[in-house]
This record gives structure tokens, C-alpha cells and sequence, in this order.
């Protein structure tokens, strides 16, 4: 691991004021309670953002209510424009927000402008298909109609993690305001201020007060409470597999529609007629993006045996060679960690390989100093029952293992509760359909481990999850279905 230290952009950097958004008014809430935001790059206190009280959330829901009537009933060209003239506006923004999500959670700056960008073309994208809700006309006799019809399904109550501080409230609020919906949405508290930014352009933009609604608080009091709020009609969530259960429980007491994307555990098949220097090289470079910390990370890698020695080396020799430091000093290439109780977990798993006999090439020990790095770390001879090949990894870890039968490779892929990403590579047709066909994933990368695309659904099957996000799809949770029969005659 090569390290960088903090240059004097990281001393100028700006933080900005945190609050919650209820009704399009900024507000320090109506209750005492604050909560600290660290950087987790130095450990240091950003800023403090207000935790709402009930009656915060009782406001935002009811300002969801009203804003919902007003949304709804505006002409798509209208809302279209607005949620354009936002995405616009997070573009000129890019480097500020940018800069600011490095601050709070860590990825390398370069990383944080890239992801305000792509939210920004994701929105783009949202806005367009709302244009495009279609409905049909059915053939029937004279007299009489019959016609299917989108509408907006009302209220969304959203819930967002961190270690994607733009990406994860934008694929709610896009495709919630896209489909003619309001929303109130639970960022992390860890990222607020992005957060913040995010909603600061939507105001900017001119949407109505009241249509997005933005809430920070404690996790289990704010979710409990809009998901049984009569109000919100749809609930959507990212996050872990045991929250999203939990969470996919409270709306179905309430008999409400859910998305939830939920962790993964991707397996990564490397076929014996690939150069294995090359696809160790391609798997280096996404398994270290946001340190690991992606819940579709390639993070068990399974190559075959004629290749498997060269792939290692080169990988080891790719992960040594990553440069980790603060997110903002030039030539960083990951961050640290999140915050402690990631690093813990991720040295807990390390700790639980070695126990059993695996060897670590690279990394694998947690560095002094202040912050909460880890090292990018390559682990061999990993027994089955290690932590790291059953629970989510969730960090820079990358074990590898050889196989000598695709069968075999396919089924030790496949063998976890998990299904949300998979990859494979290989140069041969015949291969990668049969990949394509048997992982039993929702987001499937053959040669490359390249993240989400607008124009393409995303989501995850067994117990990660249901629902998509993205493409024409990703609109579909947010509309309901109406089924109108007309006589012209009574």
C-alpha cells in the first residue's frame, strides 16, 4: 500500500450547514438532538447535523401529502423542465459536491465528482421516461372503451446509506419525482451534506415546495414512523439484507409496495481461455473503487487453475501498488474506510481467514495513524467456511480461489443467499451465455466490472433484494396500473 497525505485543498475544503428540508424550508428541526459528521479521513468533526423529531417527520409527511397533489397535477413538460434544470445544475456543481462527499465519506475526490456527474445524467434519464408512462388502448366492441392507464402511486418514504452519498438518495428522487410522486427521504447522517447539495439544486431548479422532502435522524424511530404514516404509499430502500427485511416487514403490515435493494456477495469466474494478467488487472480496478464499499463489488474471485497463479501475482502486485490516502490529496487512488465499525468488520474477517489458514499476500493490517484505512488485501488458500466467502465483505478484500471445473465454479458462485451481481470472463461465446444464463444474479458483467448505467435496470434476486432501478423499469414501482372500461351508453 502506497499512502499520500492531505494537501492544501483538503485545509480550504468547505463544509455547509446541515438541515433538514421539510416543505421547501430549510429547518434545524424541532427538537435538541444532534449528531456529529466526521471525516473519516482524519477523524475530525465536519459539522453536526439535527435528527428530527416526530413531529419533523409528521410535517415533512404532511407536506408530501400536498406536494403530491400539486406534482401530480403538473404538466409533465413542466416537471420535466425542472427536474432537467436540477441536473443541469448538478453538473456546474459537480466539483463542489464533489468535494464535500470526499469530506464525509472518503473516495478519492475524482471518484466523488464522477458519481455527482452520473446522478446527474441519471436524472436527466428519469425525467424523460416520465414522459414515456404509457398506457394502451384494448380492442373491444362499439360503445365502449377499454384502456390502461399509468398514474403515480402517491407519497414515497425513501431510506439511503452512505457509501454512495449522491447516487442513493438520486435513484429515489429521480425516479420518485420522475413518475409524478413526492417524496421524503432519510439520507445518512454520515453524509449529510451531500445530501444538502442534492436538494439545494432542487430548489434552485424551482420545484414545488413540499414535493421533496429531506429527513436525517435515528434510523429505527424515522422509518418505523413514515412507513406507517397513511400518507406514504410506496416505500423504497438500499441497504443491508437484515434492515431491508426488517424495513420490507413494516410495509407489508401496512400492505405497501416496496423496492428494496439489498447486499450482495459478487462472485467473479475467471475461464481458462482468457490472459489471466489482463482480467486480474480489470478486477484490481473495480474491486478497489470506494474501497470495496459497493454493494455489487466483485468480492469472490474464482479463476481457473491454468491461470490462477499468474492472476493472483498480478493482482497482489495491482493491490500493492493502489495508493491510499486522504480523498482529496492529489494522486489518491481509494480512501479509507466509511467509518470504525467498517474497518472493524473488515479486520474481524481478516482476522477469521488467517484463524483458519488462509494466507494474506498484501494488506490485512490496520495501519497507525489517525483515520480509518485499510489496505487493499489479497487473500489465498481460503477454506469455505471463512467469514470473507459467506457474509458480505463490504471493504477492500479480495480472496481467490481456483477451480478446475465450470460446474463446480458455477455452484460455489451460486451457493449463498446472495444474487445481486456476478461477472464473469471469458472470450468464447458458448461460455458466456452459459454464465449469463446460470448466475443467479440480477446484474450480470461479462470481460469487464463496470457499475450501473442509467438506461439499464439494476436489482438483485434471492435475498437481495426485488425491485429495479434504472432503465424504463426503474419508473415501474412509482406507477400503479389502472384498468378503465368506459360505455358510452348506460
Amino acid at each position: 500500500m502506497q499512502t499520500a497525505t492531505p494537501g492544501r485543498a483538503a485545509a480550504e475544503a468547505r463544509y455547509p450547514e446541515l438541515a433538514l428540508y421539510v416543505d421547501g424550508q430549510w429547518t434545524q428541526g424541532s427538537g435538541a438532538r444532534r449528531e456529529p459528521v466526521l471525516n473519516p479521513a482524519t477523524g475530525q468533526v465536519l459539522g453536526e447535523v439535527p435528527l428530527a423529531e416526530r413531529a419533523d417527520l409528521d410535517a415533512a409527511v404532511a407536506a408530501a401529502g400536498r406536494g403530491f397533489a400539486l406534482w401530480r397535477d403538473l404538466p409533465v413538460e413542466r416537471r420535466t423542465a425542472i427536474l432537467r434544470r436540477a441536473a443541469d445544475l448538478l453538473r456546474a456543481q459537480a466539483n463542489e459536491i464533489g468535494r464535500v462527499m470526499t469530506l464525509e465519506e472518503g473516495k478519492p475526490h475524482g471518484e466523488a465528482t464522477g458519481e455527482v456527474t452520473r446522478v446527474a445524467t441519471l436524472l436527466d434519464w428519469d425525467a424523460e421516461e416520465g414522459r414515456r408512462a404509457y398506457g394502451r388502448i384494448i380492442p373491444t366492441g362499439p360503445g365502449e372503451t377499454l384502456t390502461v392507464t399509468r398514474a403515480p402511486v402517491g407519497p414515497v418514504a425513501a431510506f439511503t446509506p452512505w457509501n454512495f452519498p449522491a447516487g442513493g438518495p438520486m435513484r429515489k428522487i429521480a425516479a420518485a419525482l420522475a413518475a409524478g410522486c413526492s417524496i421524503v427521504i432519510k439520507a445518512s447522517e454520515e453524509t449529510p451534506g451531500t445530501a444538502n447539495l442534492l436538494v439545494r439544486a432542487f430548489e434552485e431548479a424551482g420545484l414545488p415546495a413540499g414535493v421533496l422532502n429531506l429527513v436525517f435522524g435515528v434510523p429505527s424511530e424515522v422509518s418505523e414512523h413514515l412507513i406507517a404514516a397513511p400518507e406514504i404509499r410506496f416505500v423504497a430502500f438500499t441497504g443491508s439484507v437484515p434492515v431491508g427485511k426488517h424495513l420490507a416487514g413494516l410495509a407489508a403490515a401496512a400492505m405497501k409496495p416496496t423496492i428494496m435493494e439489498l447486499g450482495g456477495h459478487a462472485p467473479v469466474i475467471v475461464c481458462e481461455d482468457v490472459d489471466p494478467a489482463e482480467a486480474a488487472r480489470s478486477c484490481a480496478r473495480g474491486k478497489f473503487v470506494n474501497a470495496g464499499q459497493v454493494c455489487t463489488s466483485p468480492s469472490r474471485f474464482y479463476v481457473h487453475e491454468s491461470g490462477y497463479d499468474t492472476f493472483v501475482d498480478v493482482f497482489a502486485e495491482a493491490a500493492a501498488a493502489v495508493r491510499v490516502g486522504d480523498g482529496l490529496a492529489p494522486g489518491v487512488m481509494m480512501g479509507p474506510l466509511a467509518n470504525p465499525r467498517r474497518r472493524a468488520a473488515v479486520d474481524a474477517m481478516v482476522t477469521d481467514a488467517r484463524a483458519r489458514g488462509a494466507r494474506v499476500l498484501t494488506g490485512g493490517e490496520v495501519p497507525d495513524g489517525p483515520g480509518y484505512f485499510y489496505p487493499p488485501t489479497v487473500l489465498v488458500d481460503v477454506p469455505e467456511d471463512a467469514a470473507i466467502l459467506r457474509e458480505e465483505p463490504f471493504g477492500p478484500l479480495a480472496p481467490i480461489l481456483p477451480f478446475s471445473d465450470l460446474d463446480e465454479a458455477i455452484s460455489r458462485a451460486n451457493a449463498l443467499p446472495y444474487g445481486l451481481a456476478a461477472y464473469g470472463f471469458t472470450h468464447r461465446a458458448d461460455l458466456a451465455a452459459r454464465l449469463a444464463r446460470a448466475f443467479e444474479a440480477g446484474i450480470l458483467s461479462i470481460n469487464h466490472v463496470g457499475g450501473s448505467v442509467p438506461q439499464a435496470p439494476s436489482g438483485g434476486v434471492k435475498e437481495s433484494g426485488h425491485g429495479r432501478e434504472g432503465g424504463s423499469e426503474g419508473l415501474e414501482g412509482y406507477l400503479v396500473t389502472k384498468r378503465v372500461a368506459h360505455r358510452m351508453q348506460i
